[in-house]
């Protein structure tokens, strides 16, 4: 089965070399100028990775970004002049499955394609086995998996940004656990945790936000020092 890219970017000249490049190493390729584009894009086909340009005319990359989170096991590939840390982690925490900073070589955009279409992750949209559990209810919460929605104990229901559902699933499946950074940041970001790399650290600071909203604080995330995180459930148990 073919593979299909889509490429957002407003420079003609580079969305042109990128479309041909990737043309040739055998994707499927589909173009856009921006948002409005991408958006009918999706509508009409299905696309497997979006190659996604930070700096663009009305909606920049990081909206959109945060917008496609809603399709399940669709990859996204941050591209950006802004090669600073700080703009690398803002584009992961809003969703990025990678981050490639601008001028680069085509061949490390195609290694990187190629990494992120191999994440298990991506096969969170794909037909569960019927053992698999589907979600989790822990402490008034409703985690689904397929989806990444998470229903509070007030009835409202968000979704969580790619990072953040695979931080607490993590959490949840580790049972009472701690579970180290280096295994959460391979598990949100498939990378290897860096000693200045607050990723983690942000998605459980919203994790945290949002289980402030179970009755008795029964819900927390514990930081344990030297070892990572513990999500402590109260008198209550993590059930399918």
């Amino acid at each position: 089965m073919s593979t299909t890219l889509l490429v957002v970017d407003d420079d003609d000249e580079i969305r042109e070399l990128l479309c041909d490049y990737l043309t040739d190493a055998g994707y499927v390729v589909l173009a856009a100028a921006d948002g409005k584009q991408m958006h009918e894009h999706l509508a009409r086909q299905k696309v497997d990775l979006v190659v996604l340009d930070l700096m663009l005319p009305g909606e920049d990359g990081l909206s959109l970004c945060r917008q496609l989170q809603a399709l399940p096991g669709l990859a996204v590939i941050m591209l950006s002049a802004k090669g600073s840390a700080l703009d690398r982690i803002i584009g992961l925490e809003v969703g990025a499955d990678d981050y490639l900073a601008k001028p680069f070589e085509p061949r490390e955009l195609i290694a990187r394609i190629k990494a992120v279409l191999r994440r298990p992750h991506r096969l969170e949209a794909a037909v569960q086995e019927p053992t698999q559990v589907q979600a989790h209810v822990f402490a008034g919460f409703r985690l689904e998996h397929i989806k990444r929605l998470l229903t509070r104990p007030d009835g409202q229901t968000l979704t969580l940004p790619r990072s953040d559902y695979r931080v607490l699933r993590e959490l949840l499946e580790a049972n009472n656990r701690v579970v180290s950074r280096d295994q959460l940041t391979r598990s949100a970001f498939s990378r290897d945790h860096l000693p200045d790399d607050r990723s983690v650290d942000m998605c459980v600071s919203r994790l945290r936000q949002h289980l402030r909203h179970a009755p008795g604080d029964v819900a927390q995330i514990l930081t344990i020092r030297n070892e990572g995180y513990l999500l402590s459930i109260a008198q209550t148990q993590a059930t399918a």
